[in-house]
């Protein structure tokens, strides 16, 4: 390591990026972490709990301890609303940051998922001093502009959800009780219980409907999305455990098998979850916000229409919406699925990590990010 500086750029601020920077740090080497939005923890920091009578192994809590471990690590130098505007490579990688696009709506206060966030509070424009809550920093005090030098890079950039507007016939945005998945952790975040969006009442009949942009021949996206089977089991399941009186009803095209434990947890859930193997063409609205589906039956082909009270989209992960520019930006190609090609990165000390080079889970993401910095230290001589 004579010719080098013993510095590592991780770009990405959500679980593979927190991940590899803490191991990173772990051999004593000092990391930079970009992250674009404004706070860390990416699309899982925003994960409820799923546990029932015991742990459903879901992964929020991992991404809670990795936040609350990287933003105390003296190691960790957090760039927050900051992009990597360009990356030259010589003997070490010369980087110049610039602040990102992002925004807050002017005269509006937000407030990350975690209390581990630093800050917590981010403010647009126009807001008052004064009417600021403790710690809160303008989003035009946040960013950096600056040229660093590093010795390697690990791209962490993750995913972006399925957009459920391209799903049309759906009425995405158009129907107050049809959400998505995020959209229900946030309900439930704030409410403990599942509730009604268009009046807060609990309802009484839930729909979750897989593959919502996955798996899909007509959108070009024919990959699975890994996480949808086992995510809507487990939120079924915790919806199912503060509410026994909830009618929940899974509407999938076949059941993805996701760790050693997931056979036992799917026998359990379908004594409590209704299964319905078919995948919803149309969602139409009814009286008292409710919606009513229409399906195949699998046995026959033949329509039929349901009603629901909720129903619930559970949206496919999507190449990142940057990845033509982070692809350009740090020279690695594109695989067929439009990821970042992560067999194609590495030699040149840019290595990539967690669901930027594809779908994976949260426990899957974690084991990713090491084996990334294992590779990553091996370029740099830390270990042989």
């Amino acid at each position: 390591m004579s010719n080098k500086t013993g510095t590592v750029m991780v770009v990405g601020g959500g679980i593979a990026g927190l991940t590899a920077a803490w191991e990173l740090t772990r051999q004593n080497i000092h990391v930079e972490l970009v992250e674009k939005s404004c706070f860390l923890g990416g699309h899982s920091i925003g994960f409820t709990c799923k546990a029932s009578d015991k742990c459903q192994q879901c992964g929020a809590c991992s991404v809670e301890e990795m936040l609350a471990s990287v933003v105390n690590e003296p190691l960790i130098n957090v760039h927050l609303r900051t992009e990597v505007k360009n990356l030259e490579k010589t003997d070490t990688f010369k980087v110049s940051l610039e602040k990102s696009s992002v925004q807050v709506e002017d005269g509006k206060v937000i407030k990350g998922f975690s209390v581990h966030n630093s800050p917590l509070y981010v403010a647009g424009k126009d807001c008052a001093d004064d009417d600021l809550p403790s710690g809160a920093v303008k989003i035009d005090d946040m960013g950096s502009t600056a040229e660093i030098e590093v010795d390697a890079v690990v791209v962490a950039t993750g995913f972006s959800p399925f957009d459920p507007n391209i799903k049309s016939t759906y009425g995405y945005g158009k129907w107050k009780n049809l959400i998505t998945g995020m959209e229900l952790e946030n309900i439930l975040r704030e409410n403990t219980f599942a509730v009604r969006p268009s009046d807060g009442k609990i309802p009484e009949k839930i729909a979750f409907i897989q593959c919502v942009g996955s798996r899909d021949e007509r959108l070009g996206n024919l990959w699975c999305s890994q996480v949808c089977c086992a995510y809507a089991m487990r939120m079924a399941g915790a919806i199912k455990y503060k509410d026994s009186n909830a009618d929940i009803s899974i509407f999938y095209i076949d059941i993805q098998n996701t760790g050693k434990e997931f056979p036992v947890f799917y026998e359990k859930i379908k004594s409590d979850v209704r299964f319905v193997r078919t995948i919803p063409v149309d969602i139409y609205p009814l009286e008292n916000d409710r919606l009513t589906l229409r399906h195949m039956v699998e046995e026959n082909g033949t329509p039929d229409f349901e009603e629901f009270d909720l129903v619930v989209l559970s949206v496919g992960i999507m190449p990142n919406e940057d990845t033509d520019k982070i692809s350009k930006v740090f020279n690695i190609a594109l695989n067929e699925d439009g990821f970042l090609d992560d067999n194609a990165a590495g030699t040149s000390g840019v290595f990539v990590a967690g669901t930027a080079s594809g779908p994976q889970g949260i426990a899957d993401t974690i084991a990713s990010s090491g084996r990334t910095v294992y590779e990553t230290m091996k370029y740099l001589g830390v270990i042989k």
